[in-house]
């Protein structure tokens, strides 16, 4: 395993999925001159494309527009991105795609998984991405699991364990989602709200979002304590912790 230097992975189901979930985690580790990279695992093109399909674009023009917005998004996060293509609606879980995974992750190296939560009875396509993405990143560990391409990995390339925390969903509380880790973005949301205004495909989840980011603030406020101060108008994003803390030191 190498010593990776800080690096952000964000699993994402659709086109759209890391900007309105982790755009402030994803801009403020960039702010700190960290790497952050995005596995956008579809783009959204039939399921959360809508306006698109209504103007008659076709399939192939609507990935185009999503993949551009995508991008976009992502430079003004601060972020690499790439695209596996895997199709949305239904998001199809497959070992194909799983090893696809286990190469980003060999590549990446990251120190911080961030992904969608393990249920959302809205959408399937985000607990299918959640499961692929901790499926792969335990076969990243593993020096006898091969490569996509049937080569086995050096010791250099295997990964260690990087916390995996999921990103809220839109329906938190169908989604039995229950925040552990509250993230103070104040100084990353101005990157994030560019990001979101990198998506018009659906830009009613602009102020969805920023009121989101507005409320998950106070929280973050109330949970910090009067001895952190924080008198600023604070905004926030969610996250729950997936595996344990290791830590030597209960802060």
């Amino acid at each position: 395993m190498a010593e990776s230097a800080p690096c952000v992975l964000v699993v994402s189901a659709h086109a759209g999925d890391f900007v309105w979930r982790a755009g402030g985690a994803i801009a403020a580790a960039t702010m700190r001159g960290e790497r952050a990279v995005v596995a956008c695992l579809s783009y959204g093109e039939r399921g959360e494309s809508a306006s698109q399909w209504l103007q008659g674009k076709s399939l192939d023009e609507i990935k185009a527009i999503r993949r551009g917005e995508a991008e976009a998004a992502a430079s003004a996060l601060g972020a690499e991105i790439e695209f596996l293509d895997l199709g949305d609606y239904p998001l199809t879980e497959s070992a194909e795609a799983v090893a696809r995974l286990v190469d980003v992750y060999r590549r990446v190296q990251p120190t911080v998984v961030l992904t969608h939560p393990l249920s959302d009875p809205y959408n399937g396509d985000h607990p299918a991405a959640a499961r692929m993405a901790l499926q792969a990143r335990i076969l990243a560990q593993a020096i006898g699991v091969a490569n996509s391409d049937g080569a086995f990995p050096s010791q250099s390339e295997i990964i260690g364990a990087p916390p995996v925390f999921f990103f809220e969903p839109h329906q938190p509380e169908q989604s039995d989602f229950k925040p552990n880790v509250l993230l103070d973005i104040t100084a990353a949301f101005p990157r994030k709200r560019a990001a979101m205004e990198c998506l018009p495909a659906q830009q009613h989840m602009w102020s969805y979002y920023t009121d989101l980011a507005v409320r998950r603030g106070v929280q973050v406020k109330r949970n910090a304590g009067p001895n952190l101060g924080l008198a600023h108008e604070t905004m926030g994003e969610a996250y729950m912790r997936y595996f344990p803390q290791v830590t030597d030191v209960l802060t």
